[in-house]
């Protein structure tokens, strides 16, 4: 087997490595999708802010002014510096044919700047192990704090899902700064995270040891040979793990620490090989002294084995002259906490982190998998009308869902559960579970139906999503 460290051949340059990221493989299964770029604004959406005085149009990507002036927007609006942050999304926005559309007031000092942005392309979602649906993923959603309360935010956002579904989109998906913002259309919290902080020096380690007895070994890489390890990996891999998203060239460089912004923070990476000489994982982590000690801080963390699992964080977890490890978007589900001796040296704080919203109930719920046979009428309120009604969801005894829409006044042998869309998108996945939420006054079912639900809807992995955007 070759040693990886041991190659005489040049570190490969950040170029390099970015010019390989297009010809990896897609994930398998990987559902085909209309490109933002080609949808067309939502003309409703239109004529309510141009009744407000206000301009609704997208934005050429490719015109360097406008663009400069769109990174403007979103920097005034995060009330912080973006510029850096966004250099080279421009060029995965136009990879992805995504879309750029803003908000203009031509009443104001600064017309050619917009006072609200909202960025959005197409990507994939993973419902169930080999089940992934078309996912309208949104971002850098701002308005400027001088045109607030004007309806401009339900405008592009009502917009944004309209066009969505017209587009054939099954869901739409954000990752979000507030929580209490996207409620209202219908988003729903779907896959939450864990941010771990483990004192290494009390944990003690009681898991699996591939590298000392025999399986694999652990090299240092370059951060650029990283980008790439987890790129392949996770197009790899991602279509049988639950709550992620297929994900996108731009991503691994920020995932291997090389973004402009963070290189002062001196990221350093290792990869796990196997016996056959794969690369099976890979962790990027930067070090620095927090209150008198190291601290190890994981960048990104995956692994495409339970060897490779392992053997990353018993690395960090017995790095010489570290006092503690801290990572985050890790799933609420975490094998590592299993690993530690003193679980107690693992303090963890449970967020919110991907929102999602059904543009489709048919589709997205006939999409994923299920763990129990049975069949349930599903009352749908959608308030902005895009995917409400009575739908008879039936799950065959090999774990198939089939879901029929109902007209008003059919009467199908089958429980009745009435639930709300953005009550629906949490429960999607199966992280939320029907009982907990009919219990709070979220879904209103009876036991019966609420207990085969949660079975029917038990997600078949952890879910995670490991990234944000």
């Amino acid at each position: 087997m070759t040693n990886p460290a041991s190659s005489t051949a040049p570190a490969p340059t950040l170029e390099d490595a970015i010019a390989v990221l297009d010809a990896l493989p897609a994930p398998h299964g990987l559902p085909a999708w209309t490109p933002a770029a080609e949808v067309s604004l939502d003309r409703a959406s239109g004529e309510a802010l141009q009744s407000r005085g206000l301009e609704y149009r997208t934005i050429d990507a490719r015109d360097d002014a406008a663009y400069e002036r769109f990174v403007q927007a979103i920097s005034r609006g995060f009330l912080e510096d973006r510029a850096e942050h966004l250099v080279g999304w421009r060029s995965t926005l136009l990879q992805l044919d995504g879309r750029l559309v803003g908000v203009f007031d031509p009443a104001a000092p600064h017309a050619e700047t917009p006072v609200a942005t909202i960025g959005t392309w197409g990507t994939g979602l993973v419902l169930d192990p080999g089940c992934i649906v078309p996912m309208w993923a949104i971002s850098v959603v701002t308005v400027s704090s001088t045109h607030r309360r004007r309806g401009i935010a339900r405008a592009m956002l009502e917009g944004e899902l309209r066009a969505a579904a017209g587009a054939g989109y099954a869901v739409a998906g954000l990752t979000v700064s507030e929580a209490t913002i996207y409620g209202r259309y219908g988003f729903g919290p779907s896959v939450g995270a864990r941010q771990f902080t483990i004192e290494n020096r009390r944990a003690g380690w009681v898991g699996p040891r591939p590298v000392e007895e025999g399986r694999g070994r652990i090299d240092p890489i370059e951060r650029e040979e990283a980008m790439r390890a987890l790129a392949n990996l996770h197009a790899e891999t991602v279509a049988e793990r639950p709550g992620e998203v297929t994900g996108w060239p731009g991503l691994w460089r920020d995932a291997a620490g090389l973004h402009p912004e963070e290189e002062e923070k001196g990221f350093r990476a290792v990869q796990y090989t196997d016996d056959e000489g794969r690369v099976r994982g890979v962790v990027v982590y930067s070090i620095k002294e927090a209150d008198g000690k190291a601290a190890l801080r994981i960048q990104s963390l995956l692994a495409a084995s339970t060897d490779a699992y392992a053997a990353l964080w018993r690395f960090a977890l017995t790095h010489d002259l570290i006092g503690t490890v801290t990572a985050n978007l890790r799933s609420l589900d975490e094998p590592v906490r299993w690993m530690l001796e003193d679980q107690r040296a693992l303090t963890s704080t449970e967020h919110d982190h991907h929102w999602v919203r059904i543009l489709d109930v048919a589709a997205a719920l006939g999409a994923r998998r299920y763990r129990a046979a049975g069949s349930v009428v599903l009352e749908v309120e959608d308030p902005l009308a895009i995917t409400g009604g009575r739908f008879l969801l039936t799950v065959d005894g090999e774990g198939t869902g089939s879901v029929q829409q109902l007209s008003a006044d059919a009467a199908p042998d089958a429980a009745v559960v009435q639930v709300g869309i953005s009550e629906l998108s949490s429960l999607l996945h199966g992280e939320a579970r029907w009982g907990t939420l009919a219990a709070g006054g979220r879904v209103t079912a009876d036991a019966t139906a609420t207990a085969w639900l949660d079975v029917a809807f038990a997600p078949a992995a952890p879910l995670q999503l490991s990234i944000g955007y």
